[in-house]
């Protein structure tokens, strides 16, 4: 079993990266493989809503020109994902909301079913709003959010100021154990067992 943690902070090693670390850790030591991907310092482009993922089920985003069709393919090969970003105004970075909306929207069955956590990481304020809107995707793609001992906050301004708070870096090894006991449930005795789906009844309110 496979885990993808999504590093969504520009700096590479920065406290983001030192949570994530830990979460990765606490996976290893329960035998899940972890990999950190970094969303990096280039540009992600938004959804233009051209819909052409959808229109010629391409199972990717049209557009290949950054980072976002490869993660989506590492997600593809994952067992479950955990996203993590620093706060910017009280909101996730806005390079990371990009990759996840296009890559949800064009291939969300790599996503479908798998369980999810997201993780933020804050100076002083704003992560509880930021960590909600990184949790809003997973409940519309039947993930199972995966939870710990608090909400997924570590707190540290300067990089590597998150290794000072002891309680943070306890939640994220509570959130790895907690994944890694849920992914063994969910894995035992060989292919996953998911619930089946009713079809998709859309009920839109303007005629």
């Amino acid at each position: 079993m496979k885990v993808l943690l999504i590093n969504g902070s520009p700096r590479r090693e920065g406290n983001t990266y030192l949570a994530l670390s830990e979460v990765a850790k606490t996976l290893e030591k329960n035998g899940i493989e972890a990999e950190i991907v970094h969303i990096g310092m280039k540009p992600v482009r938004g959804c233009i809503a051209c819909n052409q993922c959808q229109e010629r089920q391409l199972g990717r985003c049209v557009f290949d020109d950054d980072i976002c069709n490869g993660v989506a393919a590492k997600l593809a090969a994952a067992d479950a994902l955990v996203v993590g970003s620093p706060v910017y105004y009280g909101q996730p970075n806005g390079s990371l909301l990009s990759l996840m909306q296009r890559m949800f929207y064009s291939n969300s069955a790599a996503a479908f079913n798998k369980p999810a956590a997201a993780v933020t990481v804050c100076r002083r304020g704003g992560a509880t709003a930021a960590f909600e809107a990184l949790n809003m995707p997973f409940q519309m793609l039947n993930m199972p959010v995966v939870t710990s001992q608090y909400w997924n906050i570590v707190y540290g301004r300067a990089e590597g100021e998150a290794a000072l708070d002891a309680e943070g870096l306890q939640t994220m090894r509570t959130l790895g154990n907690n994944m890694a006991w849920l992914l063994k449930k969910i894995h035992a005795g060989g292919s996953p067992d998911y619930p089946e789906r009713e079809p998709w009844q859309p009920t839109h309110f303007i005629r």
